[in-house]
């Protein structure tokens, strides 16, 4: 699990199968850039001294790297994220098939007393995980063939994000020397992440769970481990309990499109008295604070965000991702498969490109040029269509394009 346009675990990438790696807290790390490039085999050797000096015996250090290579396919898997290209429709129906519904509810039946346990522990329902759970591995199915040291040195050594992984692989050293990894055999996702729910070495030391009482934490085989596991995590990463995350609403004709957003928060009760209602079900509670989302526009689908949404960005940073991830656990606890409306088309991948290059001339922090429609740059969407008295639904169509 975790973080970066969370990458694409295995599957995504597939089905999409499930998708990539879910960065970790690590992806948080600011300060100055750790070493990267150059020598592979002289940065192995910065990396076993920083080791040391952190107190792991040389002996376990040459034995974790003795077998060290970089691996160009994992570069190649970290460069080629295109399917977070794709818009909310057209991605969650790729992902989520009847096949994955019956086993969602399938296993929620098998491993009834595990979900029990981590609500009663964690407060995480079970529809949440089952969706995470499907979504990285496809119930542990698809768990990734990359060696996992491999990996994590690949990417730690590449100057593209090295202060995220150069702690996971510190990390990973770790992990192998209280028993929790084999160097030569361990394998996973191409980021580093190993198990059924994808966690990264740091994410393991700090809340992997025995979950299966037999005297240690092994997220491969185990689903009791990999669920309990993933239902602390998402604890650790501030989900609060008994409360929603996502649900899919009807919005009035008179709504201001400029207010909606995750940049926007109101209380429930002020969204019920500007006439937003649920499409099944009630709201939530009047007093929690929650932002309108619209993922393709005011004419696609309408969901109301509560503030466990947001925790599903500290496992993967792409709002398509999340949002998919989020209703998949309403259908899974029985929601109505959402309306999709008519929305206008979306922008190709070299549009978006143009868009966001369009936005940045204009003084927008868009986050870089990449194809990927992302918060920061719906943000600068929607303050163009202002701008320009286009309704502020923060969708970008070829008629912003062109009038940009």
């Amino acid at each position: 699990m975790r973080n970066s346009t969370r990458l694409l675990a295995p599957l995504v990438l597939a089905a999409l199968p499930a998708f990539a790696p879910a960065l970790s807290q690590a992806q948080e790390a600011t300060g100055p850039k750790p070493p990267c490039g150059g020598d592979f085999g002289s940065w192995i050797e910065g990396v076993k001294a920083e080791a040391a000096a952190m107190g792991q015996a040389p002996a376990t250090i040459d034995a974790f790297f003795s077998g060290v290579r970089p691996d160009p396919a994992v570069l190649r898997a970290d460069r080629a994220q295109g399917v977070f290209q794709r818009d909310f429709v057209d991605f969650s129906r790729r992902l989520i098939s009847q096949n994955r519904i019956d086993n969602g509810r399938a296993n929620a039946e098998r491993y009834d007393a595990t979900f029990d346990r981590i609500e009663a522990d964690y407060g995480v329902p079970r529809g949440v995980l089952l969706a995470f759970w499907a979504f990285e591995t496809d119930y542990g199915a698809v768990q990734g063939d990359f060696n996992t040291v491999n990996a994590l040195a690949t990417l730690a050594h590449d100057c593209r994000r090295p202060e995220l992984f150069r702690p996971q692989l510190l990390a990973a050293i770790e992990l192998y020397a209280q028993g929790g990894i084999e160097p030569a055999s361990t394998t996973g996702a191409w980021a580093g992440e190993i198990g059924q729910v994808q966690m990264l070495p740091e994410d393991i030391l700090v809340n992997g769970v025995d979950g299966d009482g037999d005297g240690r934490v092994d997220l491969k085989n185990s689903p009791r481990d990999a669920l309990l596991s993933g239902g602390k995590m998402l604890s650790h990463l501030g989900w609060r309990p008994n409360e929603p995350w996502l649900q899919e609403i009807t919005l009035p004709e008179s709504m201001d499109w400029s207010q909606t957003g995750l940049d926007t928060q109101k209380p429930v009760s002020e969204w019920q008295a500007l006439g937003v209602s649920g499409r099944s079900g009630d709201l939530g509670r009047g007093d929690l604070p929650a932002s309108v989302l619209l993922p393709m526009g005011k004419d696609g689908p309408a969901f109301l965000a509560y503030p466990n949404f947001r925790v599903y960005f500290e496992w993967n940073q792409s709002l398509v991702y999340v949002t998919t991830a989020a209703y998949f656990a309403n259908r899974l606890e029985g929601a109505p498969i959402y309306d999709a409306g008519n929305p206008p088309p979306g922008l190709s991948g070299e549009e978006m490109v143009r868009l966001q290059e369009k936005l940045q001339a204009r003084g927008h922090d868009v986050g870089g040029a990449d194809g990927i429609l992302g918060e920061m740059t719906r943000q600068a969407v929607q303050a163009e269509q202002q701008r320009l008295g286009l309704p502020a639904d923060a969708w970008p169509t070829r008629a912003l394009l062109d009038a940009l």
